[in-house]
């Protein structure tokens, strides 16, 4: 029996309130990663694990998550990574420097899992909406990495000077969201979303793989965004709280971008142009915040918000749209997920490396344009109006 109109959009209005607590976890380290270093005397590479640590959880569990949705449901799994994710991003406050470590990996594992139910959630029950929905939640993804960029360094200064109440103060929004959730446990706890069954061939598919590289390279960038782009402005000469104004500005920005792509996208017979034309986007912008002068940084942060959003958006709608049911559609976002964040995780480790070694952040631009043209390539082969081919076992 399907769901009232009221249950579907408290439903629609639980999973966007998830999302925007799947991504706090990366911009709020970034946000303080110089104190880090200091209070917890991290080195370079230190750091760059840190930041890279939650993106690496994301390709190693994510295909865990269509083995729970079959064995407890989905509505129960997604319950279980809010708890989850609360308890590892509150083990963050704690001063052991293992706990942070520790904290991160156990918050990253469970949104591993929530980044893969949302699509086939999206797909299942709200099969004619799913551009809206899907424009929503990644919307939803980058309003909560523009709220934990601008607010985690005034919550710390708040908290006198506690960077680690700071970073723990993110599990609160998370364990809000799992009571809200609750009523879901009995509403389609039956209905598989994305499952219940198992698919055959996605591995072997060359469109699949399309999908799953755009999707990765499009997140090394933006996870280079949410773990260095504060260091780098405040590198630069900008005040702390500003920079992670600009941040959270261009974030933001993101977000409109997120809400606005897939409603173009789906308009057009495929999405190779757009794909294409947000990856060169997105790089360009990063290349102005480098080396382009201070007074132009705002201009620069709202041209990244439009293409690095933009990818976001198209990466998760050619998901869906490459899909031709909810299960697939599941198998296939496990895969690019699984494949495409351990990849995503090369982005901000490297950074970080480039970094250490020239003492500056320069050479990042040569890393940005490989990203940005690899991303390009497969987004304009990911963009094809085809189904990935698979078969249900």
């Amino acid at each position: 029996m399907g769901r009232s109109r009221a249950a579907r959009a408290f439903l629609g209005a639980s999973l966007v309130l998830i999302a925007f607590n799947l991504r706090p976890l990366f911009s709020s380290a970034s946000a303080l990663l110089p104190e880090l270093k200091s209070e917890l005397q991290l080195s370079a590479f230190g750091a760059g694990v840190l930041t890279t640590l939650p993106v690496v959880c994301l390709g190693l569990f994510s295909p865990l998550a269509p083995r729970l949705a079959r064995r407890i449901g989905a509505e129960r799994t997604m319950l279980g990574v809010l708890l989850l994710l609360a308890l590892g991003t509150a083990l963050r406050g704690l001063a052991p420097l293992p706990a942070l470590f520790l904290g991160t990996a156990l918050a990253g594992a469970s949104i591993a899992v929530g980044n893969v139910l949302l699509p086939g959630l999206v797909k299942r029950d709200f099969p004619h909406r799913s551009a809206l929905m899907t424009g929503l939640y990644t919307m939803a993804l980058c309003g909560g990495a523009a709220s934990a960029a601008g607010l985690t360094l005034p919550i710390e200064r708040l908290l006198g000077g506690s960077i680690h109440g700071a970073l723990a103060a993110w599990a609160l929004p998370a364990a809000v969201v799992a009571l809200v959730w609750l009523p879901q446990l009995g509403q389609g706890a039956q209905r598989p979303a994305g499952g219940g069954a198992h698919i055959k061939g996605l591995w072997r598919d060359r469109l699949a793989w399309n999908v799953t590289l755009f999707m990765g390279f499009q997140s090394a960038l933006a996870y280079s965004v949410f773990g260095w782009l504060v260091p780098i402005l405040r590198e630069r000469g900008l005040d702390p709280v500003l920079a992670g104004s600009v941040v959270s500005m261009s974030v933001m920005v993101q977000a409109m971008s997120c809400l606005a792509v897939p409603h173009i996208a789906v308009r057009g017979k495929d999405q190779r142009l757009i794909n294409l034309a947000l990856s060169a986007i997105a790089v360009v912008a990063l290349i102005g915040l480098l080396f382009a002068p201070l007074s132009t940084v705002w201009l620069w942060a709202v041209l990244q918000g439009v293409g690095q959003g933009g990818l976001i958006a198209a990466a998760m709608t050619v998901i869906v749209l490459r899909s031709g049911d909810p299960q697939v559609a599941a198998q296939l976002s496990s895969m690019a997920q699984c494949v495409g964040y351990l990849l995503a995780a090369s982005g901000p480790l490297v950074v970080g490396l480039i970094r250490g070694q020239t003492g500056g952040f320069g050479w990042c631009a040569l890393l940005f344009v490989v990203l940005g043209a690899i991303a390009g390539f497969n987004g304009w082969r990911a963009g094809r109006a085809a189904h990935v081919g698979a078969a249900r076992v």
